[in-house]
C-alpha cells in the first residue's frame, strides 16, 4: 500500500480535475436543455402533445443527472476543503457521507476524474469500506444521491409540470383553456322595473358622491395634516431585488421569502422597546394629531 500522504497528494489533484470536469458537463448539459425546451414548446404549439410528453422525459431525465453532477461536486469540494481530516486510516465522521457517496455514484456517471477519485479512496480506506459503500449496507450513502440514480419513469404530474413551465417561459397558450372552464359572462344589464329602487349608471355615481361632498371640508384636513406628520411606521423598502432559484425536478416553482414574510424575534423586539427617548417623542407616528398640538409645534420651532 502506498504512503497515506502519496495517496492524499494524488487525491486532491483528481478531486481538483473533478470539479472542473463536473462544471464543464452541467454549462453543457444546460445549453442542450435549452435548445430541447425550445423544441417542446414548438410541439406544444404545433399540438403535438403526445410527442411532447415523451419526448420532454429527456429533459427530465438530463435535469436530473445536472442535479447529480451538482451533488457530486459538492462533495468533491468537501473532501479537498478537509484533506486534512483524511490523514486517519480511519474515515471521519464528517467525511463519511461524502466519501461513500462518491465511491457510490462513480461507477454510474460518465465521468473518468471520478473513478480516479474513487479508486483512491477505495485504497486509502480498504475493500471492506468501499465494499459497504457499494453495497450502502449501512445507509451512509446520501438520499439525495441514490434519489438521482434511481431509474424510475417521472410521474405524470411532473411531466405535466415540465411541459407547463415550458410553455409559460416561451409564451404558449397550453392547456388551452375552454369556455365552459371560463364559467359564465355577468350580467350588469338590470331591469327598467327596478331603476327607481336600484339606481345604476350614472345616477348611483351621483348618490354614491353625495355623503361625499357633505365631508369634502373635512377630508381635506385630515389630508393637510397627514402631509404635516407624514406616517412613521412604514420602513423604507429594501433596495435589493433577489430573483427566485431556477426550477428543479423537486421544486417547479420556487419563490423567495422577502422581509415581510419574516417576523421580528422577541429580543429585537425587547430592543427596540428599550431605546431610550422613544416614549417621549408623543402620539404614535400615522396619528392625526389636533390643530392645538400642530400649533403648539409651530411656535416651538419659530423661536
Amino acid at each position: 500500500m502506498a504512503p497515506s500522504s502519496t495517496v492524499i497528494s494524488k487525491l486532491k489533484v483528481q478531486l481538483k480535475l473533478s470539479i472542473a470536469r463536473l462544471r464543464m458537463v452541467q454549462q453543457k448539459d444546460e445549453a442542450v436543455s435549452k435548445q430541447q425546451r425550445r423544441a417542446m414548446a414548438q410541439l406544444l404549439e404545433s399540438g403535438k402533445i403526445e410527442s411532447a410528453k415523451i419526448r420532454v422525459e429527456n429533459i427530465i431525465r438530463s435535469d436530473i443527472t445536472t442535479e447529480l453532477h451538482e451533488i457530486l461536486e459538492l462533495y468533491c469540494e468537501l473532501l479537498l476543503a478537509r484533506t486534512g481530516l483524511m490523514e486517519s486510516p480511519v474515515c471521519d465522521a464528517g467525511l463519511e457521507e461524502a466519501v461513500k457517496s462518491l465511491i457510490y455514484a462513480a461507477p454510474r456517471t460518465e465521468i473518468k476524474e471520478l473513478q480516479q477519485v474513487r479508486a483512491l479512496l477505495c485504497e486509502k480506506y480498504g475493500k471492506e469500506f468501499a465494499l459497504q459503500a457499494m453495497e450502502n449496507s449501512d445507509e451512509k450513502v446520501s438520499e439525495k444521491v441514490l434519489k438521482k440514480l434511481s431509474v424510475t419513469p417521472p410521474a405524470q404530474e411532473l411531466v405535466n409540470g415540465y411541459l407547463e413551465e415550458i410553455a409559460r417561459t416561451y409564451g404558449v397558450d397550453w392547456p388551452k383553456r375552454s369556455k365552459e372552464d371560463l364559467g359564465d359572462a355577468p350580467e350588469f344589464v338590470d331591469d327598467d322595473d327596478d331603476d327607481d329602487e336600484n339606481p345604476s349608471g350614472g345616477q348611483a355615481q351621483k348618490n354614491l358622491e353625495a355623503p361625499l361632498a357633505a365631508n369634502g371640508k373635512a377630508d381635506e384636513e385630515r389630508e393637510e395634516l397627514s402631509k404635516a406628520t407624514p406616517p412613521k411606521n412604514f420602513g423604507p423598502s429594501s433596495p435589493l431585488r433577489v430573483n427566485p432559484p431556477s426550477p428543479r425536478t423537486d421544486n417547479l416553482h420556487p419563490r423567495v421569502r422577502g422581509a415581510l414574510d419574516l417576523k421580528p424575534t422577541k429580543k429585537m423586539q425587547t430592543a427596540a422597546a428599550s431605546k431610550p427617548g422613544i416614549q417621549s417623542k408623543g402620539p404614535v407616528g400615522g396619528t392625526i394629531p389636533d390643530v392645538d398640538e400642530l400649533a403648539a409645534r409651530f411656535a416651538a420651532l419659530k423661536k
